[in-house]
């Protein structure tokens, strides 16, 4: 028998057992009513994410990052020509909710190079409010957002925390504790989620002797009480313990191997009241800046914290909020897709319950949620936005390819995974570096965008500036659309003369 008839042998056996296969098992009615074609079905729904992503979808369309998006990303980090040819593909005539900056007709004569060297620092200097013995000014408007070591893999968390130490920022920690891959050489914003990680005892209660030890071994500038976040905002977490080994549970404290759960609140506060409380406790035993991270839902909550500060005793040195459009990790579909506000409604609201008690020049206001792209970060700080964080746009500048497998374990790139084999390929050293260029290169697009409009940075851009288009020829200004009134979003004076000197010096 020649060798064309062993092979037409082997591939006749093999579908006839599928066949058989297919008629015997009762599973699947496609694959009884439709042997071995019905397969094919299967197959196709398998690889749908990566035929619409490629294939199908045009530059604008794709979610959550157009492919637009994606590949600014890639470019910038990869210091590759991020330019764009032939005109935009939006149809800015008819495309609703389009972004339009209203650029200066006679700028001033900055210096092209300050843009790229600009160090871009925060518009505020966080915890100078509240006279905290550490109060600092970020270096950087653009920091990384908090994604903790067990959500990511740890060659991705230690790429970005070497990326943010060559672009000058700041890394959020995320809710997993500080990991040994978080020690790199970038300073870190300590994150205090709702089940303490990295500051609690056996049993699993706050023990704030503890966090004081943590500050002081480590480069932790500022500390973020975490209330909820935007990708599962209102419930709690949970890690298998198949997936806790020895170095999460060294990082969170907990024992190996076992399930571990996040509650949905944290236990140390009931209300807005005693989380005051709670913040300067831990404020006066570390001297650091304390602040939220919050989605937003119900204002009720932000009202009573508003107005526990007014009386200028109590407060928190900044609030960070995160639009329900994020998510670094899985959630659950009807949380991502329904709770809490985006982050352009969610936080124009909380900054005008503040804003209205005249306390935000007292606070520095921070966001996240796909605001890791020029146009919106430029959008955020004219809503208020003294500093922002980005989280899906880092992992895409170290090796995110989109693929939509977080919630499994096989993230190919090895950025969401804990499997050894996957996270083998990515070199956090190659990787940090292209963090960086996309950070160093975002903030640079946000410079010019600053310069275009006139002034020194992008802070100091004002909300009626920003103008949002409506189908059929309408538009109104950015502050018109959010209820803001003259003057909100800007930082205050002595802040803008410190952005103007520090931006451009003499």
């Amino acid at each position: 028998m020649s060798g064309w008839l062993w092979v037409a042998s082997g591939v006749l056996l093999t579908v006839s057992a599928v066949v058989v296969y297919d008629l015997l098992q009762r599973r699947h009615a496609i694959l009884r009513n439709f042997p071995v074609i019905g397969h094919f079905r299967y197959l196709l729904e398998l690889v749908g994410p990566e035929l619409r992503q490629y294939v199908v979808t045009s530059n604008n369309e794709e979610r959550p990052f157009s492919r637009d998006q994606r590949r600014w990303v890639y470019a910038t980090s990869k210091q590759q020509n991020p330019y764009f040819g032939y005109g935009t593909d939006t149809d800015l005539e008819f495309d609703s909710q389009t972004l339009i900056i209203q650029h200066a007709t006679l700028p001033p004569l900055f210096e092209a190079s300050a843009e790229k060297h600009s160090p871009l620092p925060c518009a505020k200097v966080i915890g100078a409010a509240r006279r905290r013995r550490h109060a600092f000014r970020p270096p950087s408007l653009v920091n990384v957002s908090g994604m903790s070591f067990g959500s990511l893999s740890a060659r991705a968390v230690e790429a970005l925390n070497r990326g943010a130490q060559l672009a000058g920022c700041l890394q959020n920690t995320g809710e997993g504790g500080v990991s040994r891959y978080h020690q790199h050489g970038a300073d870190l914003v300590f994150q205090l989620a709702t089940a303490c990680f990295g500051c609690r005892d056996a049993a699993g209660n706050f023990e704030l002797s503890r966090l004081v030890d943590l500050v002081e071994t480590h480069p932790i500038r500022a500390i973020e009480i975490k209330l909820s976040q935007g990708a599962k905002p209102g419930i709690g977490g949970f890690l298998p313990g198949a997936k806790v080994t020895d170095e999460i549970a060294e990082a969170r404290g907990i024992p190996v191997g076992r399930d571990c759960r996040s509650p949905a609140r944290n236990p140390n506060f009931r209300d807005a009241d005693s989380l005051l409380d709670f913040a300067e406790e831990i404020a006066a035993a570390t001297g650091l800046p304390v602040g939220l991270k919050s989605a937003v839902g119900e204002m009720k909550f932000w009202q009573e914290l508003a107005d526990c500060m007014v009386a200028g005793t109590r407060g928190v040195d900044f609030i960070n909020i995160d639009g329900g459009e994020g998510g670094t990790g899985a959630g659950p579909l009807v949380f991502t897709d329904h709770v809490a506000l985006p982050f352009k409604l969610g936080f124009s609201r909380v900054y005008r319950i503040f804003a209205e008690r005249a306390l935000v020049d007292d606070i520095v206001f921070g966001g996240s949620g796909k605001l890791g792209f020029p146009a919106q970060a430029l959008l955020a700080t004219g809503l208020g936005c003294d500093w922002i964080h980005v989280g899906r746009e880092a992992m895409l500048a170290i090796g995110c390819i989109q693929a939509q497998r977080c919630h499994t374990g096989h993230c190919p790139t090895g950025v969401a995974t804990q499997n050894r084999w996957l996270m083998g390929g990515l070199d956090p050293t190659h990787k940090g570096a292209r963090l960086a260029n996309y950070l160093v290169n975002l903030r640079m697009e946000l410079q010019r965008l600053a310069h275009a409009c006139g002034v020194a940075h992008p802070a100091l851009v004002p909300l009626e500036r920003l103008e949002i288009l409506t189908p059929r020829f309408h538009g109104r200004t950015a502050s018109e659309v959010f209820g803001y009134k003259n003057g909100w979003g800007l930082p205050g004076p002595a802040d803008r003369q410190a952005l103007e000197a520090d931006v451009h010096p003499g």
